[in-house]
């Protein structure tokens, strides 16, 4: 195909209510998050999930459905991973379509004092990361579809 050929590239958003939707559903969830991080409770971290999701984990592994995703989150947060303290916050959101929200979502991990972790290549401790979640709003209600983890560490010198 040449250049010529090639279809223009369409804005994908453009919509202003459901955008507002989408940041709206980005934002419950980063509320939801945030109360099952601090509560370390996977069940209240997960509420939200669709039992079908999609789940790509930082290191490759990739997985379909909520059960299993929810014994992962289960035993990472009996094993303290990611550091005793985050805050979560929407970064960006795009609504390709009304009833659709995909949402780039970061944890912040905080030290004892409350402020942000230098990132390092170290995992075993304290560490932030970068999400993108796909949710899907039915009958009302939106659900996360999809997600994909992504660890903050040092660039490289």
């Amino acid at each position: 195909m040449t250049a010529a050929a090639e279809p223009a590239r369409p804005t994908l958003a453009g919509d202003a209510g459901a955008e507002q939707d989408a940041r709206a559903a980005a934002d419950r969830l980063v509320v939801q998050l945030q109360a099952g991080w601090d509560q370390h409770d996977a069940d209240v971290t997960d509420r939200l999930f669709a039992s079908d999701l999609l789940w790509g984990s930082p290191f490759g592994a990739t997985l379909q459905g909520s059960t299993e995703l929810h014994e992962i989150h289960v035993r990472l947060k009996e094993e303290g991973t990611g550091g005793p303290a985050s805050r979560f916050e929407v970064v960006q959101v795009l609504a390709p379509t009304p009833d659709v929200a995909l949402a780039h979502i970061r944890r912040v991990a905080l030290g004892a004092d409350g402020e942000q972790v230098t990132p390092t290549a170290d995992l075993r401790g304290p560490f932030s990361e970068m999400a993108l979640y796909v949710l899907v709003r039915r009958d009302g209600d939106w659900w996360v579809a999809a997600g994909q983890n992504t660890p903050v560490r040092s660039k490289p010198d």
